[in-house]
């Protein structure tokens, strides 16, 4: 018996993953913990060359406001996630997230923890990713809804689109919503 039939064939060499090229990014809510991941996505892509666009939506918006950057807040109240002091710590029951000042005070060990991890802020961040030649967009429909203008926006926020100009800039890339 020919034992060569039996052999599995040689194995093919692994073809190299295709790399991508480019991510848009959907920021849609306005929390700490809901626009952090978007950001640290598009400064990630860059640093590795992948054009990233980033579309703030509803109260995603506010991490590109002028006056709102910088006094975004951790929610305690509904975060079924939110454990203290830390992330393996004893779980925060959703009522003494209606204390007064608990969002305050769990903003304030985030952003000392961040700042120790040398994350900055919202502000510097979003100017960190536009410096880097990441793009900022604000969704039309929201921005009707919630009456604001022009110059209710950073610098760093390019342009007002529709959804259906977000999808052609997004045509080709990865689409992420976080």
């Amino acid at each position: 018996m020919n034992t060569a039939s039996l052999e599995s064939p040689a194995p093919k060499p692994a073809r190299e993953k295709e790399r991508i090229k480019k991510v848009s990014i959907v920021v849609s809510k306005g929390s700490l913990d809901g626009v952090y991941p978007g950001l640290i996505m598009a400064n990630g892509a860059r640093m590795d060359g992948i054009e990233a666009n980033l579309f703030f939506t509803f109260f995603g918006l506010y991490a590109v406001m002028n006056g709102y950057q910088d006094k975004i807040q951790i929610s305690t109240v509904g975060n079924a996630a939110m454990r203290v002091p830390g992330a393996k710590g004893f779980r925060l029951p959703t009522l003494l997230g209606l204390l007064p000042g608990m969002s305050a005070f769990a903003t304030s060990m985030m952003k000392k923890e961040m700042e120790r991890l040398d994350i900055p802020p919202v502000s510097e961040f979003v100017q960190m990713i536009s410096d880097a030649g990441g793009h900022l967009y604000a969704c039309k429909a929201t921005v009707d809804m919630f009456h604001l203008a022009p110059g209710d926006f950073v610098p760093a926020m390019e342009r007002v689109l529709t959804v259906g100009d977000f999808y052609e800039l997004a045509a080709g890339g990865e689409i992420i919503f976080t």
